[in-house]
C-alpha cells in the first residue's frame, strides 16, 4: 500500500490490529461465523490493548486519536472477520451521539465505560418501517416530569443485546416529522427495555443483530442528549463520523480477499502452470488491487475531513461509503471467481467474505442512499456556483 505518513501512534494501532487478527480472530472466525457466536473473548482482548478509546478524548480516558485512527482498527479487524470488526465499530456508532452532543456530566458517566470496553455501546433509529426513510421512526418518547417515557421497537440493531449502553432516536413531537425526533441514552436493564429474538443472517454471523422492545420505558430527563427536536441532526452527524468506518470494513474486508486470491493463485496450478501466471487471472487481481487502493485512499482521506469538522463532511463520507462497499462487493465476488469451485465451498474463508461484503452496501445508509446525499451536495454546489 502507499505510505500514508502514519504517526508512531497510528503505526501502533495497525500493528497491534493486525496482530490479534492473526492470532486471536483467524483460529476462530469459521468456528464464530458458523455457530453465529458473539466474540466476547476477542472484544475483551481488544479492550485490554485500549483499542475502545482510540477515538476518545484523553481526559475521559481515551487515546485522543481520531476518525481515522479508528479505521486503522477497523480495517485491519476486518482483513480477518467483519462480523468481529462490526461488533467493535458498532460500539463506536452508539458512542458517537455521546462523544458529539452529550454534555460534560453524560460524557464524564459513559465514555470511560466506553473506552475501557467495560461496556459496549449500540445505536438505534432503524425501524420495520423507517430504515433510509429515517424522518419515518415511529417509536415515541413521551415527557412526564422529570422522565420520558419511551414506546416503540428498533429493528436490525447491532450489538442489541451484548451493548449496556444505547444512543436511541425517538419522536418527542410527531406533528412535526424529522424535527420532532430526540436523541435519548437508554441503559440495558431500565424496566421497560426488551430485547427481540437474534436475527439469522446472511453474513457477518458473528455479530448480534435484535430488535429493540420499548414499553413505557422510563428513563430520566437527563439522558436527553443535546435538546428535544435535535434528533436527527444527531443521527446524521454520527453517520458523518462512522460512514468512514464502514469504508474501512469494506477496504479491509477486500484486502484479506485479494490476500486469499493471489495465495491460492500461486498454487493452483491449470495447463502446467499456477493460475496467476494466466492472463486472464492476473489482470482479474490487478483491477482488485488498484480498486483496493483507490478505496483506501478515499477512505482515509474522509476519515481525515471528518475531524476537520467542516460542513461538507456528509459528501465525502458518503462517497467513501458507496464507492469501498462497491469496490468490496465486486472484489469477494471475483475471488471466489478465481477460487472456482473451491471457493463456493465452506472449506476455504472466501464464500464467507463474499457472503459477509453484502451488507457493507446496505447498513448505515445504503449506497442508493449515499448517492442522494451526494446528489444533493452537488445540486446545492451548483445552485451556489461553487462547482470547480
Amino acid at each position: 500500500m502507499l505510505d500514508y505518513n502514519f504517526t508512531e501512534t497510528q503505526q501502533n494501532i495497525i500493528n497491534l490490529c493486525r496482530e490479534i487478527g492473526k492470532d486471536k480472530i483467524l483460529p476462530v472466525r469459521a468456528e464464530l461465523d458458523e455457530k453465529e457466536e458473539f466474540p466476547w473473548e476477542i472484544i475483551k482482548v481488544l479492550a485490554s490493548v485500549g483499542m475502545f478509546g482510540v477515538y476518545i478524548p484523553e481526559e475521559y480516558g481515551g487515546l485522543g486519536g481520531g476518525n481515522l485512527d479508528n479505521c486503522l482498527a477497523v480495517e485491519e479487524l476486518s482483513k480477518v472477520c467483519i462480523g468481529v470488526s462490526v461488533s467493535f465499530a458498532a460500539s463506536g456508532l452508539g458512542c458517537y451521539p455521546i462523544l458529539l452532543f452529550g454534555n460534560q456530566e453524560q460524557k464524564k458517566k459513559y465514555l470511560p465505560q466506553i473506552e475501557s470496553g467495560n461496556k459496549l455501546a449500540a445505536f438505534g433509529i432503524t425501524e420495520s418501517e423507517a430504515g433510509s426513510d429515517a424522518g419515518a421512526i415511529r417509536t415515541t418518547a413521551r415527557k412526564e416530569g422529570d422522565y420520558y417515557i419511551l414506546n416503540g421497537t428498533k429493528q436490525w440493531i447491532t450489538n442489541a443485546g451484548e451493548a449496556e449502553i444505547y444512543s436511541i432516536i425517538a419522536k418527542t413531537d410527531k406533528e412535526r416529522g424529522a424535527r420532532g425526533a430526540s436523541a435519548f441514552v437508554v441503559e440495558k436493564g431500565t424496566p421497560g427495555f426488551e430485547f427481540g429474538k437474534k436475527e439469522k443472517k446472511l453474513g457477518i454471523r458473528a455479530s448480534a443483530t435484535r430488535e429493540l422492545i420499548f414499553d413505557e420505558c422510563k428513563i430520566p430527563k437527563e439522558n436527553l442528549l443535546a435538546r428535544e427536536g435535535m434528533g436527527f441532526i444527531v443521527a446524521m452527524k454520527t453517520f458523518d463520523q462512522t460512514r468512514p468506518g464502514i469504508a474501512a470494513q469494506a477496504v479491509g474486508l477486500a484486502q484479506g480477499a485479494l490476500n486469499e486470491a493471489i495465495a491460492y493463485a500461486r498454487e493452483r496450478r491449470t495447463f502446467g502452470k499456477p493460475i496467476i501466471g494466466h492472463q486472464a487471472v492476473l489482470h482479474m487481481l490487478a483491477n482488485m488491487a488498484t480498486e483496493i487502493e483507490a478505496a483506501r485512499a478515499i477512505t482515509y482521506a474522509s476519515a481525515r475531513y471528518a475531524d476537520t469538522g467542516a460542513k461538507d463532511i456528509a459528501k465525502y463520507a458518503s462517497m467513501a461509503k458507496v464507492f469501498s462497499s462497491d469496490v468490496c462487493m465486486r472484489v469477494t465476488t471475483d475471488v471466489v471467481q478465481i477460487f472456482g469451485g473451491y471457493g463456493y465451498m465452506r472449506d476455504y474463508p472466501v464464500e464467507k467474505m463474499m457472503r459477509d461484503a453484502k451488507i457493507l452496501q446496505i447498513y448505515e445508509g445504503t449506497n442508493q442512499i449515499q448517492r442522494n446525499v451526494i446528489g444533493q451536495f452537488l445540486i446545492k454546489e451548483g445552485a451556489a456556483g461553487k462547482i470547480e
